[in-house]
């Protein structure tokens, strides 16, 4: 019986085999392959380029807010509003305006209000983006703020449903130190608003634990009753479900 050379079997197969002799590559195809490999790596270079040029690509949306918008359209919680028109509101008090079909079922609902001893007062209605950037620049600047914390308490500029004309700030006449404060949840108009606001296509635009991350704010409504303002306040209402 002979014996096989030592050490043959011990080499991997692929190495055992016997390469086959390579066809050579045809002028079009080779330079098909030239092509195909010069476009790899310019799409490689892109790629490379996009993190560090994104930033100068895209602009902040708020000039001197250094915060970018996050995939759903929100800037640190809130979403864009347009900012209506002036010819597009009318007068609710001196110095408050809003659109008349929020105007409307506001009138309606401080009837009612009133109709049930209640002093339902509005603090504030439509405010312009130019005013919007003043509540929230120079406040911020005053309280020594970051913009991540001014925004949990005031929208930037383009960002508040009260630029729309269909948001408003409400009180309690006979409580003016509960307004604007978390202490007019205790108020017989915040209860009277938590039971009929809904008749009148009203709703809180932040309750506890709101998914924008915006404090709790039992004074501010939105008006949702035309086709219009649900449009408008489509996003916000799908992030809360």
């Amino acid at each position: 019986m002979g014996v096989s050379a030592p050490g043959f079997d011990d080499i991997p197969l692929a190495r055992r085999t016997t390469p086959r002799p390579r066809r050579q590559t045809s002028l079009p195809r080779r330079l098909a392959q030239v092509l195909l490999t010069g476009a790899l790596l310019a799409g490689a270079g892109v790629l490379l380029l996009v993190g560090p040029l994104r930033s100068l690509i895209t602009p902040t949306p708020v000039p001197g807010l250094a915060a970018r918008l996050g995939p759903d359209g929100r800037l640190l919680g809130h979403f864009p509003y347009p900012e209506t028109k002036p010819e597009k509101l009318v007068s609710i008090a001196p110095g408050l305006r809003l659109r008349p079909e929020a105007a409307r079922a506001l009138d309606a609902m401080r009837a009612a209000a009133d109709a049930d001893g209640m002093s339902l007062t509005v603090l504030s209605a439509y405010r312009s983006v130019e005013l919007q950037k003043q509540l929230f620049f120079d406040v911020k600047a005053e309280r020594n703020q970051t913009s991540a914390d001014r925004a949990r308490v005031s929208a930037p500029p383009g960002f508040s449903e009260h630029s729309t004309g269909y948001a408003v700030d409400l009180g309690d006449g006979r409580l003016p130190a509960t307004n604007l404060r978390e202490s007019f949840e205790t108020t017989d108009v915040y209860r009277w608003l938590d039971r009929h606001a809904a008749r009148f296509h009203f709703v809180r635009s932040f309750p506890k634990g709101n998914r924008q991350g915006v404090i709790y704010e039992p004074w501010h409504w939105r008006f949702e009753g035309s086709t219009d303002a649900l449009e408008m306040f489509e996003p916000a209402q799908r992030l809360a479900r």
